[in-house]
């Protein structure tokens, strides 16, 4: 019998996102064999529950910025809004805080920076959608190329500012008393993505490089911006066509909340929201961000039966395929929470809910974009009533999941019984 690593195979990316190379660089996303390994392991105190309880307070603060403009826009008559549209900006603004500590305001106005980022997302599946457009020599010759090439740099340049202005604050104020700003005489409250980059080492006390850290910090804003934002939309769309969850999640949520004088969602509530966390879980299944991975074999791997999968053969995973498998959820186009009630999980396997992926390529950032999950709608709900605006929804696969049209819905500000105000 063959005792076979998984681990140690190592499984590549699919060529095909080497096309996000230019952007993100050597990252997670991208990277294999010992410098995917090294990478993982300086990355993983960075996503340390000690860390990302402190990002909750930026959580609550960007979906209090967002929830004032639904409420500017609800008073001037447009009670209908586009949630990719808006929680994306939303998520970014997250991002930019809890990457850089970085106060971006690109939820009330545009910049360089984040013009640049939305030019990357629509020029990728562009790129996607026109297979001329996959070999190189042709794409970097054409216009969609160049503009390519344009918001790389801006994007580039904005995180090797940020980096080397960081690194001369250690040096200055010493690693372990680092009080770097985010703003001229604001001091930083977190210790963000970037301080853990810069002072991890690795077993033989070797840093990061700039070019390294670089990458890594890319590819965070890369995959968990529109990823989470797609995530957030389909659980609000999911709660508008079922109202009597909808409901049931909105009382959990006052009865948290009861008796407080603000509406911050503190760390410590994200274990307290059982059937909304079912709800967000259910939505991820049905609708998950992200609809399939694939990955490229470096070494020839043997399987069961005496075959074996050669070297540079290309492996898809279906995630919607097996999130609607049959066989695996009854019933699977419809949306049910109560599969994720604790006794109906028991001894279902743990591959058949993978919409961060599984196995030692997970997702790195799942628990960060869990508790961001939680945060957004649990304040959405408590703030709004989300209904359907009779839009016939209709998928849209690209690279994350989308709605053709955009995912419109009807919101209604919601006044809850008690003193809590926005924080």
């Amino acid at each position: 019998m063959i005792k076979y690593d998984f681990c140690d195979i190592m499984l590549n990316l699919c060529v095909a996102l080497r096309s996000l190379f230019p952007m993100s660089g050597q990252g997670l996303l991208l990277s294999n064999g010992e410098r995917w390994s090294r990478h993982r392991r300086l990355l993983t105190p960075a996503f340390h529950f000690d860390i990302l309880k402190n990002y909750v307070v930026v959580f609550n603060h960007s979906t209090d910025i967002m929830h004032a403009k639904w409420r500017r826009l609800v008073a001037a008559g447009q009670k209908r809004l586009d949630m990719f549209d808006q929680i994306s900006l939303m998520t970014l603004d997250s991002l930019l805080k809890c990457t850089f500590s970085y106060d971006s305001q690109c939820q009330e106005k545009s910049s360089e920076y984040i013009t640049a980022i939305y030019e990357l997302s629509t020029l990728v599946v562009k790129r996607q959608h026109y297979p001329p457009h996959h070999w190189d020599w042709l794409y970097w010759r054409s216009a969609n190329g160049q503009r390519f090439r344009k918001a790389c740099s801006v994007v580039h340049g904005f995180t090797t500012d940020i980096i080397q202005k960081r690194r001369t604050q250690l040096l200055h104020q010493g690693a372990t008393k680092s009080q770097c700003v985010s703003e001229p005489g604001t001091r930083k409250k977190v210790t963000d993505f970037i301080d853990v980059l810069l002072l991890s080492k690795d077993e033989d006390g070797n840093s990061l490089t700039d070019d390294e850290i670089k990458a890594e910090a890319d590819t965070f804003m890369f995959e968990g911006h529109d990823t989470t934002a797609s995530g957030i939309s389909w659980v609000l769309y999911n709660l508008a066509a079922h109202p009597k969850y909808q409901e049931r999640c909105r009382d959990e949520i006052d009865s948290l909340l009861k008796g407080r004088e603000t509406e911050e969602i503190q760390w410590d509530d994200l274990t307290n929201l059982p059937f909304t966390t079912m709800c967000i879980k259910e939505s991820l299944r049905l609708h998950p961000p992200v609809v399939a991975l694939s990955r490229q074999y470096t070494k020839d791997m043997p399987v069961p039966g005496g075959r074996t999968i050669p070297k540079g053969t290309i492996s898809l995973l279906s995630i919607y395929g097996t999130h609607h498998n049959s066989e695996i959820w009854p019933n699977p186009e419809v949306y049910d929470p109560m599969r994720f009630d604790p006794e109906k999980s028991k001894g279902r396997s743990s591959y058949a809910f993978i919409p961060f992926s599984a196995g030692p390529r997970n997702c790195i950032g799942q628990n960060f974009a869990m508790a961001e999950m939680r945060v957004a709608i649990a304040l959405t709900l408590r703030r709004f009533r989300v209904s359907l605006s009779g839009q016939n929804v209709r998928r849209l696969y690209t690279l994350i999941l989308r709605a053709e049209g955009g995912l419109l819905l009807d919101i209604e500000p919601h006044n809850p019984t008690g003193p809590a105000t926005p924080t």
